[in-house]
């Protein structure tokens, strides 16, 4: 690591860092990008065998690199984006360093600079001197899973969403998948197409079509702007923190996931997991609810979409069959059970599609909130020089997306560029 004042030091190589490389790159800026794992290594390490992203491929591209493939509409497998990824580094030369951890952010005594404390395959840790810092390693590092797991029986092998590969790594038996977002609903159908018996513990989670008049439902989004609505315009900002909603790119176009769909592929629908008792699980009587829920979201969205057509005096083009987005009106896929005995379940493994969760605390600088979380406007820090890119509605709906990091990256390091100039009159 050199001893040099660099111009910026991006922390993490996933679509927000590199974003982030391209443009200090392309302004000739002297940097480098500090990734604990390999390129793309969220992708990598919390992602199943059979996973494949959620957007089109020729939405989920980096800046300067457009897709140029043979299925613009197909989505990419998780080993084909890392590999696009891979292939971008090489492409702009970019100056990532793969295995190096990053331990600490501060500033330098007497400086204006930062000062940014790493290790590298383990060796004691080096320091670095920047003008500059943008933190692009996301709010995917920690998984989270609920206080409960302590009281699951010794017998049950218990994962996180991140570290399921596959069925044939678990232990023989049933499975319980806790949540029922799009992780939760993805696993839930690979288990099943295993040949493994699920039980689905379901929260209250919205479904999107996949397709609707013949468009897949991110073209949709797209030209009714609905990825550029920003935060700042949120009326109510808990919208920014809503769970995914249950959707599949796995398939030539992907396809609608719904629990009434993975009902009839042999799921057990069940309500929230509220406690264990003994070789038990208590659940809520809400699996009816999440069901209707569901398919109001849907309906609403498909709604909107016409609404939008009939404004824009645009003629409504023809339905297509969606047997997995038919509505269940009288929830009849929802299973009544309140308790889950599993033992004779015959249930062997238990894994957690709880989200995640992340730490910021080797950030020593006033950034953070209460609740450790980073302060920002637009990705802009209360302390001058130090930025992040990459976090879900960073500045809008689309940021967090692979196709929608760029613009935030470009905000930023001309933000770098302004600020530079601005130190220098």
């Amino acid at each position: 690591m050199t001893s040099n004042v660099l111009d910026a030091v991006v922390i993490g190589a996933g679509q927000a860092g590199l974003s982030a490389s391209y443009f200090l790159q392309r302004d000739r800026r002297n940097h480098v990008v500090f990734e604990r794992g390999q390129i793309g290594e969220t992708w990598l390490s919390q992602r199943w065998d059979s996973f494949q992203i959620n957007t089109p491929n020729s939405l989920s591209t980096l800046p300067g690199f457009p897709y140029d493939g043979a299925e613009p509409d197909g989505f990419l497998h998780r080993d084909e984006l890392v590999a696009y990824f891979n292939r971008y580094v090489e492409r702009w030369k970019l100056p990532v360093g793969t295995g190096v951890t990053v331990e600490l952010i501060g500033r330098a005594d007497g400086t204006e600079y930062f000062v940014v404390k790493a290790c590298a395959d383990g060796q004691p840790l080096e320091s670095v001197s920047s003008r500059s810092v943008v933190i692009a390693s996301g709010m995917q590092q920690t998984p989270k899973i609920p206080p409960v797991r302590s009281a699951l029986p010794g017998y049950i092998r218990q994962l996180h969403a991140a570290a399921y590969r596959n069925a044939a790594a678990l232990p023989p038996g049933a499975v319980v998948v806790v949540g029922s977002a799009q992780s939760g609903v993805q696993i839930t159908e690979d288990l099943l197409a295993a040949g493994r018996k699920v039980y689905l513990c379901t929260g209250k989670v919205g479904r999107i079509p996949r397709r609707y008049r013949g468009r897949d439902s991110t073209e949709w989004n797209i030209e009714m702007k609905l990825w550029d609505v920003t935060f700042a315009s949120l009326k109510d900002k808990s919208a920014s923190r809503a769970t995914l909603s249950q959707i599949s790119g796995v398939g030539r176009y992907g396809h609608t996931v719904s629990l009434q769909s993975l009902a009839r592929q042999g799921a057990v629908i069940l309500g929230r997991l509220l406690d264990v008792d003994g070789d038990c699980l208590v659940l809520s009587e809400e699996a009816a609810s999440h069901v209707r829920y569901a398919d109001d979201f849907s309906q609403k969205r498909k709604a909107e979409i016409d609404a939008y057509l009939e404004r824009e005096d645009k003629a409504l083009p023809p339905l297509e069959d969606d047997p997995a987005d038919e509505p269940d009106p009288r929830a009849r896929c929802a299973s009544p059970l309140t308790r889950l005995d599993l033992h004779d379940a015959c249930v062997g493994a238990i894994i957690w599609a709880t989200g995640f969760t992340a730490d910021f605390s080797w950030i020593r600088l006033p950034v953070l909130n209460e609740e450790g979380m980073p302060i920002h406007e637009r990705g802009v820090s209360p302390v001058p020089g130090l930025y992040f890119v990459g976090f879900p509605w960073l500045n809008k709906r689309k940021s967090g997306l692979i196709g929608g990091v760029g613009e935030d990256a470009e905000y930023i390091v001309n933000t770098i560029a302004e600020q530079s100039r601005g130190r220098k009159q």
